[in-house]
């Protein structure tokens, strides 16, 4: 028996999501890693990645990476490594991302104890302000983690789009392709990967413009919804309906647009504004902002208007929906990334693989 609220997952679309990024970043002669962050590690959907070409599996959080062990692949640490995880960081994830040579250096303790050896990607600071290393401390940073046994130096990176929303652009990866190129003849070294973003870098890739030497991308919402990050159109040939949401209506009436009483602020802190719109059909789904933001799903029934949500309440004015809605239906919504990232990440959603 089926259980609500309740995320279905294609694996199929990822597949073929998957399928379309390795073969488009192959042609330009770049390696993708598949992020499954916003599944959390899900098994399915990584398989299903790998399926379509995939060469590396990626994610933020170790707990994911710990449930992607067994594959044929390395699994990449997106997020900088705490050091207070370091024996964790080295048991679950074959590279990692990294920025501070202190934890380089518990990374290589840990590894040298159970006789590894960690790959790590230096990550460089181009605009975007996350993470990353000032161009002008680059080479110290590789002189000394060259000295660090038990880690090997596999390349640099870049994260962009992401906090700052500073784009790719021939400019920005333009730097990190050279500053690449500086590294492998100042130091001797191969430095085989050059990890130029996201999804966001894909439109640059498209467009012909991607600096030589970038030869790696860290690819989620492209395989997982179809589309890019830079300007957030649909990748041309792919699926943007791999996952929907379904949730069931516990309420179903007729009631009016304003609430009346003497008003402060709602549950959240905030003091919202409603329009007059008489009396209107409303509909309470077993949904909350403890699942998915409202502003991160969209109703499949264009009619349907989201009025708004609390802990575990999620409102619409059906009045004008396509079909009736009464207690028992269920209303199905496609989530955005952020909606994605938080409904896998709920308990309470159930998880459905096709």
């Amino acid at each position: 028996m089926a259980k609500y609220p309740q995320i279905t997952v294609d694996t199929n679309k990822i597949r073929h999501n998957a399928g379309r990024v390795a073969g488009l970043c192959k042609e330009g002669g770049v390696a993708v890693a598949g992020v499954v962050k916003a599944t959390c590690g899900l098994p399915e959907a990584a398989r299903a990645m790998l399926a379509g070409g995939v060469a590396m599996l990626g994610d933020s959080r170790l707990e994911n990476l710990e449930r992607l062990a067994g594959f044929s692949v390395p699994r990449l640490l997106l997020r900088l490594p705490m050091p207070s995880q370091a024996a964790e960081v080295v048991q679950h994830a074959e590279i990692s991302l990294n920025s501070e040579t202190s934890t380089l250096k518990e990374l290589g303790r840990e590894a040298r104890k159970r006789g590894k050896t960690h790959g790590v990607i230096l990550m460089l600071e181009l605009g975007d302000l996350r993470e990353g290393l000032p161009l002008g401390e680059v080479s110290r940073a590789v002189l000394e983690t060259l000295k660090i046994p038990g880690i090997r130096l596999l390349g640099v990176g870049t994260n962009l789009t992401c906090y700052g929303g500073v784009l790719p652009d021939p400019e920005n990866l333009g730097a990190l392709a050279e500053t690449a190129v500086r590294i492998r003849k100042e130091f001797n070294i191969p430095l085989p990967w050059v990890s130029g973003g996201n999804s966001s870098t894909l439109p640059l890739l498209q467009a012909g413009l991607l600096p030589g030497g970038i030869n790696h991308l860290r690819v989620g919402e492209a395989i997982l919804l179809g589309r890019e990050t830079a300007y957030g159109k649909p990748l041309q040939g792919s699926f943007q309906d791999a996952f929907t949401l379904q949730a069931e209506v516990i309420e179903a009436k007729d009631k009016p647009s304003l609430p009346w009483g003497t008003r402060g602020l709602d549950a959240f802190g905030q003091k919202p504004a409603f329009p007059d719109r008489g009396m209107r059909k409303k509909v309470i789904l077993a949904l909350g902002r403890q699942d998915a933001h409202p502003e991160n799903l969209r109703p499949l029934d264009p009619r349907i208007t989201i009025l708004g949500a609390s802990s575990d309440h999620l409102l619409l004015d059906v009045t004008e929906a396509k079909t009736p809605c009464g207690v028992g239906d269920r209303v199905a919504f496609r989530p955005n990334y952020g909606g994605l990232l938080q409904l896998m990440t709920s308990p309470y959603v159930h998880k459905e693989v096709l």
